[in-house]
C-alpha cells in the first residue's frame, strides 16, 4: 500500500529485549531456534480521514486527520500514537490509500505535519491510484500487438518514467505495483525503535532519483525537524522546490469533503463494502421506510386528513322546483411527506454474507419562527421477514450540539485488518468535533472507538 508500519512499537521492543535476554540463559539447555517468528509480530494499521476542498484528485486545499492506529492488540488514537513530536500516522513520508466503499481511488503522500485546532494533521499531495497489475498487462499486450500484414498499430506514448522501468528485475511481475515491505536501510528513521511507514515510490525524475541516492529526505532537510519547539508549518511551498505541497486546509469551510484513508504494511485483498441488491425495488422500499422513521424522529410527519364525504341525507334534499342537490365532492388529502434536507443514504455489506446495513442522515429546513434546525442519523438492517430494524437513532438540534453532536457519515473501513468493516462518523458539535468508529453486527450498533476532541473554528 504505502510507507507502512513495519514494527510493533515501544511495547514490542521492550518485550523482545526481555525475550532475547532470557534466550542467552537458555542457550546451553536448548540448542534449537529461539528467535521470535516474524509471523507473530503485530502489524500496525493506520486509519485517517482526508479532508479537502475542490475536485477529487485535484484539490484546492487538503489535510489528513489521523483517527486510529491498530497496534495488533487494540485501537490507539492516531493523533497521539508515538508522537515525537508529530504522531506516527502523519509523519512526513507516510503514504495512504484513499478508499471509497473499499475501492482505492487514489494515494496521498504526507510531506509535512502541523498542529491545527488543537490536534495534529498532515499535509501532502493527492496522487492517482496505481494501475492494477492485470489491467496493466492487458494494456501492454495491446500496445505491443502487431500484425504481419503491415496493419497500422497505435502505440500509447510512454511517460518519461517508464524508460527507467526497464531496469526492473526479471522476476518482478510488475515494477510499478506498490510493494508492502519493511524499509531498507536507506529510508530508516533516526530512531531504530520507532515503527515507520514505507516512503512513497519516487518517480522517474532524475533530480528525485539523485536526491534518493544521497539519502536526503524532506524531514532531515529541515534544521528544526527534531526540535521540540519547532515552528508550526505554514501553507505554501517548502524551500526544496522538488517537493510540491498543496496549500494547507484551515478551518471548516462549507464545501469541505471527506474520504477514508488507510496505511499499513500488509498486502490485503480489496474488499468492497457496497451492498448489491438482488431486487432494485427492495432498496427503494427500505429507503422509504427509513425516511419515514427519520421524519417521525424529526417531528415532520403530519397526519393525513381522512377522506370525507357528504352525509347521505344531503342527496335527498331538493330545491323548491324539485331539482336534486349536488353531492359535495370528496375531500382527498393531497399532502405529501415533508422533505428531508441534506439527505444522505448509503448501504453497506460490512462482512461477507452479512446482509445490508443502511445509514441515513438528514436535517430539517430552517423555519421562520426561529426554531433550531434538527439533525438525525439512523443505522438499520432488514430482518429475515423483510422488516426494517433500526439499530441506532441519533437526533439533536442546532441549540444542543455541544451536548449531542451531529453524526456525519464518512465511510466504511477495516480498522483492525480482520475483514470486517466499521463505519466512520464525524461527531460535529458547535465548537468541537471527534471521529468515531461504529461496529454493526448481531442486531446492534456499538461505538468501538472515539478520538480526543479537537476545536472547530
Amino acid at each position: 500500500m504505502a510507507k507502512r508500519f513495519n514494527s510493533f512499537g515501544l511495547r514490542g521492543t521492550v518485550a523482545l529485549a526481555l525475550f532475547l535476554a532470557g534466550a542467552v540463559v537458555l542457550k546451553a539447555q536448548y540448542p534449537g531456534q529461539l528467535a521470535k517468528s516474524e509471523k507473530s509480530t503485530p502489524t500496525l494499521r493506520a486509519v485517517s480521514v482526508l479532508e479537502w476542498t475542490g475536485e477529487p484528485g485535484h484539490p484546492k486545499t487538503s489535510r489528513l486527520v489521523p483517527i486510529t492506529v491498530f497496534d495488533g492488540e487494540k485501537l490507539q488514537d492516531g493523533g497521539l500514537y508515538l508522537a515525537r513530536p508529530e504522531p506516527l500516522a502523519v509523519a512526513p513520508g507516510v503514504e495512504y490509500e484513499l478508499m471509497e466503499n473499499g475501492k482505492t481511488t487514489g494515494l496521498y503522500d504526507v510531506l509535512s505535519a502541523g498542529q491545527e485546532q488543537g490536534g495534529w494533521v498532515g499535509y501532502g499531495n493527492w496522487k492517482k491510484a496505481p494501475v492494477p497489475p492485470t489491467l496493466k498487462k492487458k494494456i501492454e499486450k495491446i500496445e505491443d500487438w502487431n500484425d504481419a500484414d503491415d496493419r497500422p498499430v497505435l502505440h500509447r506514448k510512454h511517460p518519461p518514467e517508464d524508460e527507467k522501468k526497464t531496469d526492473a528485475k526479471p522476476d518482478s511481475p510488475d515494477a510499478d505495483r506498490p510493494t508492502l515491505r519493511k524499509n531498507s536501510d536507506e529510508s530508516a528513521t533516526p530512531d531504530p525503535d520507532r515503527p515507520t511507514l514505507r516512503k512513497p515510490r519516487t518517480s522517474g525524475d532524475p533530480q528525485q532519483k539523485k536526491k534518493k541516492e544521497k539519502d536526503v529526505g524532506y524531514v532531515e532537510a529541515l534544521p528544526t525537524a527534531d526540535a521540540p519547539d519547532r515552528p508550526r508549518l505554514k501553507r505554501g511551498k517548502p524551500a526544496d522546490a522538488a517537493v510540491q505541497v498543496l496549500p494547507s486546509l484551515m478551518g471548516m469551510p462549507l464545501d469541505l469533503r471527506q474520504t477514508v484513508a488507510v496505511s499499513d504494511a500488509e498486502a490485503s485483498r480489496e474488499h468492497l463494502w457496497r451492498y448489491e441488491w438482488t431486487d432494485a425495488g427492495e432498496e427503494a422500499r427500505m429507503r422509504g421506510l427509513l425516511e419515514a422513521k427519520a421524519r417521525t424522529v424529526l417531528g415532520l410527519n403530519t397526519p393525513l386528513a381522512s377522506t370525507q364525504t357528504a352525509p347521505k341525507t344531503a342527496a335527498k334534499h331538493r330545491t323548491k322546483n324539485g331539482a336534486k342537490l349536488t353531492k359535495p365532492a370528496k375531500q382527498k388529502a393531497l399532502e405529501e411527506p415533508a422533505s428531508l434536507a441534506d439527505e444522505q443514504f448509503r448501504v453497506f455489506e460490512l462482512a461477507y454474507g452479512a446482509g445490508a446495513t443502511l445509514v441515513l442522515s438528514a436535517r430539517t429546513e430552517p423555519e421562520g419562527n426561529g426554531a433550531p434546525v434538527k439533525f438525525v442519523t439512523l443505522i438499520a438492517q432488514p430482518d429475515l421477514y423483510g422488516n426494517l430494524v433500526v439499530l441506532l437513532v441519533s437526533v439533536t438540534d442546532a441549540a444542543h450540539l455541544d451536548l449531542t453532536p451531529r453524526m456525519r457519515l464518512v465511510g466504511a473501513v477495516d480498522a483492525e485488518a480482520d475483514h470486517r468493516g466499521e463505519l466512520v462518523f464525524e461527531l460535529r458539535g458547535a465548537s468541537e468535533r471527534q471521529f468515531a468508529l461504529y461496529r454493526v453486527g448481531r442486531g446492534q450498533a456499538e461505538r468501538l472507538f472515539v478520538t480526543a476532541p479537537t476545536e472547530m473554528r
